[in-house]
């Protein structure tokens, strides 16, 4: 009895002192020998009763009124580790996404300014009232294939195709032409030249079939006289000429016609030219004229095709499909506009004025000084093949370019023609003379607007950003025909 006495006693009591000690147990800490993963998981004794061992140490009912507390236990999954290149990727393609949905904001002004430079505005080349063959298919066949002629030459090798070559916008790629000799001037692009009432840079020619006359009598490029050309008409081309022109005289008397004449070149070539009756020399500057008229139909049919400034227009102002630019595109159009001020001279469908500017553009080393404009205007009214010059198809009038043309004004001092900036990024070098190796080039000197060698430069400081620059660059090469130069129609 006693014995189990003292064992109800003790068992009662171990209860009571079990019981106290989980009422205090509030601040006990965490046993050693029950860490995380130790003898919880393997004696069982804490886990089994219950008891919840946290982060802080605690067991007993405090741990239990923490438990309560706490959120409801989720799974966790590991992520799947990203690669910095996927992630870049990721984000690249966002960016992309975002460039091409951000469509600029323009302004009414601004919308009607890109109208005026749309091709949509350009219209069919104007007349020339100086040439009747002018728009005759005929006409501009044969000058078709003069305009590839290498007999009209004095080695056999150079004809007009030589320079104006359409992979590069009828231009030749290189500073200064390269006939039988180097030039001192950079080839004009002549696709567009229809559109311009001064043909070379310093518009000493009133039509394009007065310019189509400088080059081959020039000793630096064809270095040819306008009496071969009439041989070379008359045995090549016979039918072709007679049927447009009427018939050509027989050239086979030497004493008359000499081999090699011209009013110009060498001093051979002068005196045979001297020495020829009026009335001859009349008829071979009409030949030589005619020859002229042919290369400058040809010519008129070299089309200006859309770029993609024209789809871009078309497109914000409603007449066409959305033709997004890129945002550095975009941002250049602004300044060509606005702060570059560019459409001060480049304006219109042709992006040109069709004028002449000093900008300020160095001498270069090597070739003679060049006055640009204000010889041109003095060369212009003297071309006995201008719009009233006897050669001229034009009678009773038509010719009011060369009427109120000015000479001696001190501002056509080193001023040279303004180009159009269709086809620009194409026919590099730049300038008058190839100065200017790259569009980055001329951004960067008109960005400077440096003193004019002589006469007085017409730029001013631009003062634009570096990054500013290359969206001006950007916006020039939306100017080219996407479809390539183009030929005749």
């Amino acid at each position: 009895m006693v014995a189990a006495s003292c064992r109800r006693g003790r068992t009662s009591g171990d209860r009571r002192r079990r019981r106290d000690r989980r009422r205090d147990a509030r601040t006990w800490p965490r046993p050693p020998h029950r860490a995380p993963g130790g003898a919880c998981r393997h004696a069982g004794r804490l886990c089994h009763q219950g008891h919840e061992i946290l982060d802080d140490g605690l067991v007993g009912p405090e741990a239990r009124r923490r438990r309560a507390r706490r959120p409801a236990r989720q799974d966790h999954v590991q992520p799947r580790p990203v690669t910095w290149w996927k992630l870049g990727a990721a984000l690249a393609a966002l960016v992309a996404i975002g460039t091409q949905d951000r469509t600029p904001i323009w302004s009414p002004d601004e919308l009607e300014v890109f109208r005026t430079l749309s091709i949509d505005g350009l219209g069919p080349p104007p007349a020339d009232p100086s040439n009747r063959v002018a728009d005759d298919p005929a006409a501009a066949a044969l000058g078709r294939a003069l305009f590839s002629e290498a007999r009209l030459s004095s080695n056999g090798r150079i004809s007009c195709a030589s320079c104006h070559r359409p992979e590069n916008g009828f231009t030749d790629a290189v500073p200064t032409g390269h006939g039988v000799a180097t030039g001192t001037r950079r080839t004009m692009p002549v696709a567009q030249a229809v559109y311009s009432p001064w043909q070379f840079w310093d518009g000493r020619a009133d039509s394009l079939w007065a310019q189509a006359l400088g080059p081959v009598e020039n000793p630096l490029e064809h270095n040819f006289t306008r009496m071969e050309v009439a041989r070379v008409l008359g045995t090549r081309y016979r039918g072709q000429y007679e049927q447009l022109f009427g018939p050509l005289p027989d050239l086979s008397d030497a004493r008359r016609f000499p081999r090699r004449a011209a009013p110009a070149g060498d001093k051979h070539a002068r005196n045979a030219w001297a020495g020829m009756a009026a009335a001859d020399r009349h008829t071979i500057d009409r030949i030589y004229a005619n020859f002229g008229k042919t290369i400058a139909a040809f010519e008129r049919t070299l089309p200006v095709r859309p770029t993609r400034l024209d789809r871009y227009v078309a497109g914000v102002t409603g007449k066409g499909p959305p033709a997004p630019f890129a945002p550095a595109e975009a941002a250049g159009l602004k300044l060509f506009i606005g702060k570059g001020r560019c459409v001060s001279c480049h304006s219109g469908p042709m992006l040109s004025n069709q004028g002449f500017a000093n900008t300020g553009v160095s001498e270069r080393g090597g070739l003679p000084a060049d006055s640009g404009r204000a010889d041109g205007a003095r060369k212009a009214i003297a071309d006995p093949f201008n719009c009233k010059g006897a050669f001229s198809d034009a009678k009773g009038g038509g010719c009011d370019e060369l009427e109120y043309l000015v000479v001696g004004d001190p501002r056509q001092v080193r001023a040279f023609k303004v180009p159009s900036l269709r086809g620009v990024a194409r026919r590099a070098p730049y300038m008058h003379s190839g100065q200017l190796r790259s569009l980055e080039q001329v951004i960067d000197h008109y960005n400077r607007a440096p003193a004019a060698p002589r006469g007085t430069s017409e730029l001013k400081p631009l003062h634009l950003t570096r990054r500013e620059r290359a969206e001006l660059v950007a916006f020039l090469r939306t100017l080219d025909d996407a479809e390539g130069a183009g030929h005749a129609r």
